[in-house]
C-alpha cells in the first residue's frame, strides 16, 4: 500500500480539523485529542454539497472520552462518525472515509 504525506501532525491542533487535497478530492482530517490518532473523511457535506466538513465541531457519542468521535456539519449540524462516516441523524447519508496513519510525525493517506 502506497502512502502519501499530507501534512505534519503538528499542523492539526488537537480538537480541530483541516482540509487537504488528496488525489483530486477534498479530505477533512480530524485530530480529536492531543495524541497521534487522526481520522480522514470526505470534506463534502452530503446535505448541502459544500466542501466544509473540516470546519465542523468534533464531539463524542458518550461525552466521556470513551465513545466514538463524530463531526457535526458546520452548516446543518448532522453528525457523522469519524471511524465509519455513518450519519447519526440520517441512516441514508454517510461520508467517505480514508485510510490514515501517522508515521514519523507525518499524517499520511493511502
Amino acid at each position: 500500500m502506497k502512502w502519501t504525506t499530507i501534512c505534519e501532525l503538528t499542523d492539526i491542533f488537537p480538537g480541530t480539523g483541516v482540509c487537504a487535497l488528496h488525489k483530486g478530492e477534498h479530505v477533512a482530517l480530524f485530530r480529536p485529542l492531543a495524541d497521534e490518532i487522526v481520522y480522514a473523511v470526505s470534506n463534502m457535506d452530503p446535505f448541502s454539497d459544500v466542501s466544509a466538513m473540516s470546519r465542523g465541531l468534533i464531539g463524542e457519542t458518550s461525552g466521556d472520552k470513551s465513545g466514538d468521535f463524530y463531526v457535526a456539519s458546520p452548516l446543518l449540524k448532522q453528525r457523522f462518525l469519524l471511524t465509519s462516516g455513518k450519519c447519526l441523524d440520517d441512516a441514508d447519508a454517510s461520508l467517505k472515509t480514508f485510510k490514515v496513519r501517522v508515521h514519523d510525525s507525518k499524517v499520511q493517506l493511502s
